[in-house]
């Protein structure tokens, strides 16, 4: 009975100093503070009133509602100088974040950044919110503001560096990345941004400068030598590609897309053996299916083997319909185009779409190495050589026709 009495005392003297802070600030949040304590106060009331205890867990709640909450958020205030306030909105905002209520979340965090400016937690949520919209700018002014207040963090430095790139800012972008990569040469994320910007600046010679340099303290690093290797190939350097695509392959046996570029430079150099084997190799790849089927029949009716162009060419069409049309506009498909079956979605309509999974970067990529084989490469050269295939084994039908007749 003693430690209810005492109970109580201590849980209304904190009651009191919360509803003090409540009328000094004005701040409505405490009342839900003052909810919490109002509960456990009255669970113990109901005990004494009753004459029996409800159990360990409901005396645990209790104390936990009336006494250890308030003397925790007094600390914060007193010793921290983080506001109950503060504390209640971050929370409130990452609840809501989680169960996918992001507009809820931004309206408590632009309140609580209107009430505390000096808030690091509510400008950060609040700018990687922003940021998830793609609203760059505002996401950037979040993060400055951040970074203002802790210039100890450089993950925020690094975010700014990176929206500088995104709104078209690329000098004040490289400016700090390279800064950052000054103070900490092995920074992975600095490198891997500043190298797409320079990229997206067209200077991919400094671009394979980073990777290098970045290859330093990751050797054995696969978005690297992938990354690497994309860059090369923006340069036409598809000997050094190669080599990069082939130690990325290597690296990680389950990330299809280097040897899918691996089998587009083969066929680039007219190696059809190896470019098949790669493309092979890419079939099991969702995102990269209906590419390696699409250029297993291109090979194929190199070969002259019409009858499995055509099968290849089906399956590619069946994946992603729109690769009709480019078959169609091709010479080299021409003396199957009209065998092959029609898309029986329409575009616009089709259920699957398998290369969803491919970057910007990496579709950019694959369409350079497309229309750099029906520039430079032989593969295009060999469409005489596939004509004649194609007579070759029509003749071969024929002659065989006459001999079963014949016979």
């Amino acid at each position: 009975m003693l430690e209810k009495i005492i109970f109580n005392l201590f849980a209304f003297t904190l009651f009191i100093l919360i509803f003090i802070k409540f009328i000094r600030k004005n701040d409505t949040t405490y009342v839900y503070l003052l909810i919490t304590q109002f509960v456990g106060i009255a669970i113990n009331f109901i005990e004494l009133s009753l004459g029996k205890s409800f159990g360990t867990i409901v005396k645990l709640i209790m104390y936990l509602l009336s006494v250890i909450l308030p003397i925790f958020f007094i600390w914060l205030e007193y010793k921290k100088k983080i506001d109950f306030a503060e504390v209640f909105y971050i929370i409130v905002a990452k609840v809501t974040i989680l169960i996918g209520k992001e507009d809820i979340a931004k309206k408590y965090l632009q309140q609580l950044a209107e009430k505390y400016p000096n808030s690091i937690q509510g400008h950060k949520y609040l700018a990687t919110i922003y940021e998830k919209e793609e609203k760059y700018e505002l996401a950037l002014e979040e993060y400055e503001k951040t970074y203002e207040l802790n210039q100890e963090e450089k993950g925020i430095y690094l975010k700014i560096g990176k929206l500088y790139g995104n709104i078209g800012r690329e000098k004040e972008a490289i400016q700090i990345l390279g800064e950052l990569l000054k103070k900490k040469p092995d920074y992975y994320e600095a490198s891997m941004i500043l190298a797409d910007i320079l990229n997206s600046k067209k200077e991919f010679k400094e671009a394979v400068q980073v990777y290098m340099n970045a290859l330093k303290y990751r050797p054995a690093d696969y978005d690297l030598y992938y990354n690497l290797g994309m860059t090369y190939t923006l340069l036409n350097d598809f000997a050094k590609a190669k080599e990069c695509y082939e130690k990325a392959a290597q690296i990680n046996s389950v990330l299809y897309h280097a040897r899918y570029s691996l089998g587009q430079i083969n066929l680039l150099y007219g190696d059809l053996e190896e470019a098949e084997k790669y493309f092979m190799e890419c079939i099991e790849a969702e995102e990269v299916e209906s590419g390696a089927y699409y250029y297993l029949a291109r090979i194929a009716m190199i070969k002259g083997e019409t009858e499995k162009a055509k099968n290849y060419a089906n399956i590619a069409i069946e994946e992603n319909p729109t690769l009709y049309d480019k078959m169609a506009d091709e010479n080299i498909f021409m003396p199957i185009i009209d065998e092959v079956n029609k898309p029986r979605l329409s575009v616009d309509g089709k259920k699957k779409n398998k290369r969803k999974t491919l970057s910007k970067k990496e579709m950019f990529i694959d369409l350079y190495l497309d229309n750099t084989c029906k520039i430079v490469g032989k593969l295009n050269n060999n469409d005489i050589e596939m004509m004649e295939n194609v007579k070759k084994t029509k003749q071969q039908t024929i002659n065989l026709d006459n001999e079963i007749e014949k016979e």
